[in-house]
C-alpha cells in the first residue's frame, strides 16, 4: 500500500495478507493473471464505492471494472501519473518454449506524484526496459526462482537503472543478504522489509 495526495494505492491485494486496519483503495493497481496477483476476494475486500482499478487487458477478463492500461500508456489518477511498464520472462518458464510471464500480458508500474517516482516491477526478470528507466526515486523490485529471477540478477537490474532506495519484495526463499551485497558501493540505498508474517 502506497498513499500519498489523498490518495491510498494498494497494489495485487492478495488473501494471504494482512488488511486489518488499513485504509480501503482510491486506487488499486494489479499486475498479472496469476492468483497472487489478481485474488477477487482480496480486491473486494480494499475496495471502496469509487475505486479505480487500474491493470492489463488479460485481468479486465476477470475484473470487467478494470480500467485497461497497456505496457507503454500512461493514465491519471488524481494528482497521480500511472504509467504501465512491461514485466515479463526472458528465459525462466514450466518448460522448454514457454515463459511464465510473456511480454505484454502483465503491467509493471511507475507512478509519479511530487515530483517523486516510484517503480512497482511485477514479476519480472531484468528486461531492457527495466534497465533503461530513469529517474526513480525508490523501486520494489521482485526476486524469487523460479518464476522471476535470482537475487545477483536482480540486483544487475538494479545496478542499470540505479533507483535512489530499492526493496526487495515477492522474494519468499530468496537471499536477501546476496541483493544488499552485490548492490554495496553502488550508491542505491537498499532496504530490508519482512513483507511476510507468520
Amino acid at each position: 500500500m502506497l498513499e500519498g495526495g489523498g490518495k491510498v494505492i494498494h497494489v495485487d491485494p492478495y488473501s494471504q495478507g494482512n488488511y486489518e486496519g488499513l485504509p480501503p483503495a482510491d486506487i488499486v493497481l494489479i499486475t498479472d493473471i496469476h492468483g497472487d496477483h489478481l485474488d477477487p476476494k482480496a480486491l473486494a475486500k480494499v475496495q471502496k464505492a469509487g475505486t479505480v482499478i487500474f491493470a492489463p487487458e488479460a485481468v479486465a477478463k476477470t475484473v470487467p471494472a478494470a480500467t485497461v492500461i497497456h505496457n507503454g500508456e500512461s493514465k491519471m489518477a488524481g494528482d497521480w501519473k500511472i504509467e504501465a511498464v512491461p514485466m515479463y520472462n526472458l528465459k525462466r518458464g514450466p518448460s522448454e518454449g514457454k515463459l511464465f510471464h510473456d511480454k505484454g500480458r502483465g503491467d509493471g508500474f511507475v507512478l509519479t506524484y511530487g515530483g517523486k517516482r516510484f517503480y512497482i516491477s511485477g514479476d519480472t526478470e531484468g528486461t531492457p526496459e527495466m534497465k533503461a528507466l530513469k529517474n526513480i526515486d525508490v523501486a520494489f523490485v521482485c526476486m524469487n526462482l523460479p518464476y522471476t529471477m535470482p537475487p545477483e540478477e536482480a540486483a544487475e537490474a538494479v545496478r542499470a537503472f540505479k533507483p535512489k532506495m530499492v526493496y526487495p519484495y515477492h522474494y519468499r526463499g530468496s537471499d536477501l543478504k546476496a541483493f544488499e551485497s552485490a548492490l554495496a558501493g553502488s550508491g542505491v540505498e537498499v532496504k530490508l522489509l519482512d513483507w511476510y508474517y507468520k
